[in-house]
């Protein structure tokens, strides 16, 4: 056999101890994350792109399945149909790239938003209104939105970004 990616699933919010955990045991981990923007302040500002899983690069045939299975913070392996599923190269590379694209636009929340983009305000004080995405504001979380009134007069105002979602056109 030869080298492949697997995923390997987590116990509840223990990606990161799995990771260490399973890197001190030689293994090629790939654990992607992404910076994130909470709104409490003392939430973890960098969060895994997939919770509960990760990517262990290896080959089976030498290591075992049990290997997994038996690590702490670990539930092991995904499996489809009885056996552990692999995962090809090109969707790992995939994932690479886009996390790379993620971390340079600042965060999934910045992910995707441009001038001009129809956003949903889905928390706060004005939960439930629409608004058009103005700019985002330098070195901060904050950004400045077109707040869309009941007449369709926009109203500029500062908003953090972790309270909105972007509206698909349509």
């Amino acid at each position: 056999m030869e080298k492949r990616w697997y995923v390997l699933r987590s116990k509840p919010r223990k990606e990161r101890a799995l990771c260490k955990f399973a890197r001190s045991q030689g293994h090629v981990i790939f654990y992607p994350t992404i910076p994130v923007n909470p709104v409490n302040p003392r939430s973890a500002k960098i969060r895994p792109y997939f919770p509960g899983y990760l990517f262990v690069h290896t080959d089976l045939s030498k290591v075992g399945v049990s290997a997994f299975h038996w690590m702490p913070f670990s539930q092991g392996l995904v499996r489809v149909g009885g056996d552990p599923s692999y995962v090809p190269d090109n969707i790992i590379n995939a994932i690479h790239r886009r996390i790379e694209e993620i971390w340079e636009v600042g965060g999934k929340a910045f992910d995707g938003l441009d001038k001009g983009d129809a956003v949903y305000i889905r928390e706060g004080i004005f939960e439930g209104y629409r608004a058009i995405f103005d700019i985002r504001l330098p070195g901060s979380e904050r950004v400045r939105v077109l707040l869309q009134m009941l007449n369709d007069r926009y109203v500029p105002m500062e908003i953090n970004v972790g309270y909105l979602e972007k509206l698909e056109r349509g």
